[in-house]
């Protein structure tokens, strides 16, 4: 896992989307990031085709026969009696035929579009048509028909159990219920005991399973044959491939559908490698809104934008009011894109990022020997050692550890730094000044209610940065407001 998914909640996302898929081992797919525009299209390419709910619903159906075809192999390698393993292996083929040719033939009626649909269906058209398939699928047909045709009597006296073909037996058990119904009083006791059904098998039952296989030795020699052959050769591997990766997709439209049922938005970025000129229009925080929406609280969207040489936003304003949230959304979509998703907002355009770095606030280690202070400067010099021109950093509320007059100096320091880099930033301090620091800075604001400044809006919006949302806030809570004051020094 990236170092930087717990600052940007991108952990919680990840874990939400993968829950329930644990088989499928998805995480992987979330930890490595995509670095072509190739690549990320070719992957929203698939993931529009998968927003028809047609081929979606088939191509679930196909997951679902896939996983019963594993959990029958699975239990194929865990039985011990050799007839009995070999019937499971041959459900486990069935299920999979059905699997391969239902999927086939859905993909053939698809108006297909994308270019990893389309060469999976013709994978799929040639795999069907092939020798290795066209034998397994008639065998295991055939092999299911004549074991269908067995019949045989279990005859039980005391410790000794017979086994021998049917032989025309006549079943009384309904004329003896007939007679008996006449003497019934009432609801009386079920002495019937019911049998087990499972998939393991006691030794009385393997026995009598091995006489029937004496009984009819064709039929099961057959069997035995089909076992041997395909056992070491059974699953196409490129079509396993296929159905692992195929869960990256659905698992997150799947996520993403509850957000959209809420109103939310979501949308194919455009992407860039070479502009820094990029937007985002009611965007939002994909962890925070998926608690949100568990509570039925409203969701907070916001917009933003950098033109021409602006490079980093500066997010100031009152505490509590979506600042870190809004650090975490810039984060967030453009690590989302870089994996070929779609993003929340109407709206956008992302750079494509070499290296993403985040700097939040740290609990102090007793064992590295530092202070917060020097623990903050040791980060944030790494980080910049590390970064190029392409990289994307958030920072969030460094140096509040020291004065304020050391933090304006450490800070216009490191933002001299970042502007030499020229490379897209997100800070959000309470050092103010940074704001204004330079063409290339754009002043965001956390916003409150203009009639209660207590209350938050927790819109960001675009403009210069003035203190007075603090300066009420602190007045108020303290009781210092120019009408408060007036109040209290009132003869």
């Amino acid at each position: 896992m990236p170092t930087f998914f717990v600052d940007l909640n991108l952990n919680q996302i990840i874990d939400a989307i993968t829950a329930g898929r644990d088989n499928y081992n998805l995480k992987p797919f979330f930890y490595n990031p995509l670095h072509d525009e190739g690549t990320i299209q070719y992957r929203h390419e698939i993931m529009q085709e998968l927003e028809n709910e047609t081929l979606m619903e088939n191509i679930k159906s196909f997951a679902e026969k896939m996983v019963v075809t594993r959990r029958y192999l699975a239990l194929v390698d865990k039985l011990d009696f050799k007839t009995f393993k070999e019937g499971w292996f041959l459900e486990a083929a069935e299920v999979y035929c059905e699997a391969i040719t239902g999927l086939a033939y859905d993909l053939t009626r698809a108006n297909l579009k994308s270019r990893g649909f389309l060469a999976f269906r013709d994978y799929m058209t040639n795999y069907i048509n092939s020798d290795g398939f066209i034998s397994i699928l008639a065998e295991t047909k055939r092999l299911k028909t004549v074991l269908a045709t067995i019949k045989y009597s279990v005859i039980i006296n005391g410790l000794t159990v017979r086994v021998r073909k049917y032989e025309g037996e006549i079943d009384y058990s309904v004329e003896v219920e007939q007679t008996f119904e006449k003497f019934k009083q009432g609801v009386v006791k079920d002495y019937r005991v019911k049998l087990y059904e499972g998939s393991a098998m006691n030794y009385v039952e393997a026995q009598i399973l091995d006489f029937v296989a004496e009984l009819y030795p064709d039929i099961f020699a057959n069997l035995d044959n089909f076992y041997t052959q395909h056992h070491n050769y059974f699953l196409d591997e490129t079509i396993s491939v296929f159905d692992r990766e195929i869960q990256f997709y659905i698992a997150y439209l799947e996520f993403i559908a509850r957000f959209k049922r809420a109103g939310l938005k979501f949308c194919y970025p455009q992407i860039t490698h070479t502009s820094k000129e990029i937007y985002d229009y009611e965007g939002f925080d994909l962890a925070l809104a998926n608690k949100l929406i568990n509570e039925r609280s409203s969701v907070v969207c916001n917009d933003f934008y950098l033109k021409d040489k602006e490079r980093i936003f500066v997010v100031s304003g009152p505490n509590q009011g979506g600042k870190t949230t809004f650090a975490r959304t810039f984060g967030q979509l453009h690590y989302l894109v870089c994996l070929g998703c779609p993003v929340p907002g109407k709206e956008a355009r992302l750079f494509l990022f070499d290296r993403l770095f985040t700097h939040f606030e740290r609990v102090e280690n007793i064992k590295d020997l530092r202070g917060k202070l020097e623990d903050d400067l040791v980060r944030i010099h790494d980080t910049l050692n590390q970064s190029t021109s392409n990289s994307i950093i958030i920072i969030n509320e460094i140096l509040s550890s020291t004065t304020l007059k050391d933090a304006i100096f450490l800070s216009k320091e490191v933002m001299e730094k970042l502007l030499g880099l020229d490379l897209l930033a997100v800070w959000v301090t309470f050092v103010e000044e940074l704001a204004s620091f330079s063409e290339k800075t754009v002043s965001m604001v956390s916003t409150v209610v203009p009639e209660n400044p207590a209350l938050r809006t927790f819109k960001i919006v675009r403009k210069p940065a003035d203190g007075l949302s603090y300066a009420i806030t602190i007045a108020e809570k303290y009781g210092v407001t120019y009408k408060s004051l007036k109040e209290r020094i009132r003869p």
